[in-house]
């Protein structure tokens, strides 16, 4: 099942195994604060874009058995995320498509997911540094899409009252939030999510945003990655559940 430099890593609260490698592209705590603070209903419907190797659709998985769909871009990921899906006996509950979000409405019916997910390729395309490694590239750097490209596609794919829900880095808030109310879709709430107390900053945020929601935002309770050198009890909950 594992192909060359190829792992498998333990999700430990969910019980479930991912296939990872550090030549195409990790998940980070993002996409696991991401997850952790997207509430899905047993009948919700959902899709996740900028699927990666599908570690969304996975920690979802064990929230609800709702069904996700999920979109990848790249090959050698949509590659890694479908043996994961087999390796998890999760067919029936995920269904992965290889293809560009950007063409959603030539493909999915309007208004037919309550909650799309998302994480986004972090930095402008101009941006002096990048990620050698394509795959990386593609993954970090906003090469093949942008934001703006994520909302659309949202709007496409959420009925009306639906959620999208981001997460990026919290330098870019005013670019999500832009995005958001120009593809009609309300910010509603923010997380910040911090790395320490004492750090005066926050490092990412996650945004959700309601479609044709009322303009009423709301800035919730900062989330601390560490506790001093130790991780915060908030994010041992994340990655082991309550203690």
């Amino acid at each position: 099942m594992l192909k060359s430099n190829e792992r498998l890593d333990k999700l430990i609260k969910e019980n479930l195994e991912i296939i990872q490698s550090d030549d195409v592209f990790s998940f980070s705590t993002d996409a696991l604060l991401l997850a952790h603070f997207t509430h899905v209903k047993r009948k919700d419907r959902v899709m996740d874009l900028c699927s990666g190797n599908g570690i969304i659709p996975l920690l979802l998985s064990h929230k609800s058995t709702a069904m996700i769909d999920a979109i990848e871009i790249q090959d050698v990921l949509v590659d890694m995320a479908e043996r994961t899906i087999i390796h998890n006996h999760l067919e029936n509950q995920i269904k992965l498509y290889h293809m560009d979000l950007k063409e959603v409405t030539k493909h999915f019916v309007p208004s037919t997911y309550s909650v799309v997910t998302c994480n986004p390729p972090y930095f402008r395309d101009n941006q002096n540094f990048k990620h050698q490694l394509d795959t990386h590239m593609i993954a970090r750097h906003e090469v093949l899409c942008d934001i703006d490209d994520c909302c659309q596609s949202a709007k496409h794919l959420l009925k009306q009252g639906g959620k999208f829900m981001v997460v990026q880095r919290a330098d870019r808030l005013v670019d999500v939030l832009c995005s958001m109310r120009l593809a009609g879709i309300e910010p509603k709430k923010i997380y910040p999510i911090y790395a320490k107390c004492d750090k005066p900053q926050a490092i990412t945020v996650v945004v959700e945003g309601i479609k044709g929601g009322k303009q009423d935002v709301k800035m919730m309770s900062p989330f601390y990655i560490y506790d001093g050198e130790d991780y915060s009890k908030e994010m041992i909950e994340v990655y082991y559940g309550e203690q």
